[in-house]
């Protein structure tokens, strides 16, 4: 938002945060996390849970989405759990903060490691996602004289009309056990000695804008969960996943409540937890991604602004063809006819944040990148040797850096320069 036309993060000035920190630099609001987290958390309140097994529904974070320390912190001390998907993830939760009986163990190729270490700190289920995985958890549990809470990670060949990249609920997706064998295996399952069937997960994919696609799938394993305890296999929950989208460009989006809504109505007065694993929809509003033209360029064919931010910093338009909106830091109702390719300085060309852009820029100017606080930094990278960038959060007048720029030392820090021979 813009105060006196200066572009604002809660109470405090962007140009403020830049001329301390220097940029590229990610900033997050503690007051929209706190929106968005809340919306989720309240909404799932409203809804009654009837499992005899636990008094309330859990919502779970996914931690992929953004796994800085201070959010992790934040999101935990709220009550919320998490959805991790690899060792290092558990690791920032703990650290943070988090409850192990409030995590949940989610990824199709959690290696021995991994396993271990989740059955040691006493995880709340295993999102198991092969026959294989299964039977590797066995062993380990086994192993180490432990039972280990297991859901089965269905596919149920919905089509969550998302990018291609991040469908995960179709049948050519590596992700899940086809919702034909799933019975099958969940009646082995009952016979290891050290697994505990607790219930059933499910994700479909991410950025979905529609509640149709979410609603189809909670059908399909809702009838699989009633299968399931007709024949005798107690189950306490249904992981219905993550997924909600949220409004980069011009999508429409359902609001969170409508979307907890629709699936907690679904489920009913079964007798069953309801788990929910969202990521984007809690962070990618609270974060922008400011950058600082570093020159303009004419080709004789279009206008071209360079900024200092690039795709190791921000990767989904390189990687999805994703469109963040873009503004100017400063408001300053400058009138132009150029329209400009917003371009970082990594050697691709696929490192284009828009195209044709109508504003005026001039060198040293700032740009904000909105809708920024999810999968950016999470998937930040050293492509072209390029330091990550600093985070800061901001909470109403006050702002802290929690993570700073990376130096060529970080980078460098874990290589020894070697030649046979030496």
């Amino acid at each position: 938002m813009y105060k006196n036309g200066t572009f604002h993060i809660e109470n405090i000035s962007a140009k403020t945060i830049v001329n301390s920190t220097g940029t590229p630099v990610f900033v997050y609001s503690k007051a929209v996390l706190y929106k968005h987290l809340n919306a989720y958390l309240n909404a799932l309140r409203n809804h009654p849970c009837y499992c005899t097994d636990y008094t309330s529904h859990l919502l779970c974070y996914a931690v992929k989405a953004n796994s800085n320390l201070s959010i992790l912190k934040y999101i935990a001390s709220q009550g919320a759990g998490f959805d991790i998907v690899s060792a290092g993830e558990l690791e920032r939760v703990l650290i943070a903060g988090g409850s192990p009986d409030k995590i949940v163990f989610s990824g199709v190729g959690k290696n021995y490691d991994e396993l271990k270490k989740a059955l040691d700190a006493g995880v709340y289920c295993f999102n198991v996602e092969s026959e294989a995985e299964l039977f590797i958890l066995q062993a380990i549990a086994k192993q180490v004289n432990k039972i280990a809470p297991v859901s089965l990670r269905i596919n149920p060949d919905v089509d969550a009309n998302t990018h291609a990249y991040i469908s995960t609920g179709l049948k050519e997706n590596k992700f899940g056990i086809d919702i034909n064998q799933a019975e099958a295996l969940y009646h082995q399952a009952t016979q290891c000695s050290h697994l505990s069937v607790k219930g059933i997960d499910c994700h479909i994919g991410s950025q979905i804008t529609q509640l149709q696609p979410f609603v189809d799938a909670a059908d399909k394993i809702l009838n699989l969960a009633d299968r399931l305890m007709s024949a005798g296999i107690h189950l306490t929950h249904i992981n219905m996943g993550g997924g909600l989208g949220v409004n980069y460009a011009d999508e429409q989006v359902p609001s969170i409540t409508d979307y907890v809504n629709a699936l907690c109505n679904r489920t009913g007065k079964r007798k069953l937890r309801l788990l929910l694993e969202p990521g984007r929809s809690v962070i990618a509003e609270a974060g922008v991604l400011i950058s600082r033209v570093i020159l303009t360029k004419n080709n004789g064919y279009k206008h071209f602004a360079i900024i200092d931010a690039g795709m190791n910093d921000l990767i989904r338009p390189a990687l999805y063809g994703a469109k963040h909106r873009i503004v100017p830091l400063l408001d300053e109702g400058r009138d132009t006819a150029n329209h400009y390719d917003i371009v970082g300085p990594v050697c691709e060309t696929a490192d284009c944040f828009a195209k044709q852009l109508h504003i005026d820029l001039n060198k040293d100017d700032y740009l904000v990148i909105l809708n920024a606080g999810a999968y950016s930094m999470s998937m930040a990278s050293n492509y072209n040797s390029r330091p990550r960038a600093t985070e800061v959060m901001v909470d109403a007048d006050q702002w802290k850096i929690i993570r700073r720029q990376e130096t060529t030392e970080d980078m460098l820090r874990t290589e020894t320069p070697y030649i046979s021979g030496e």
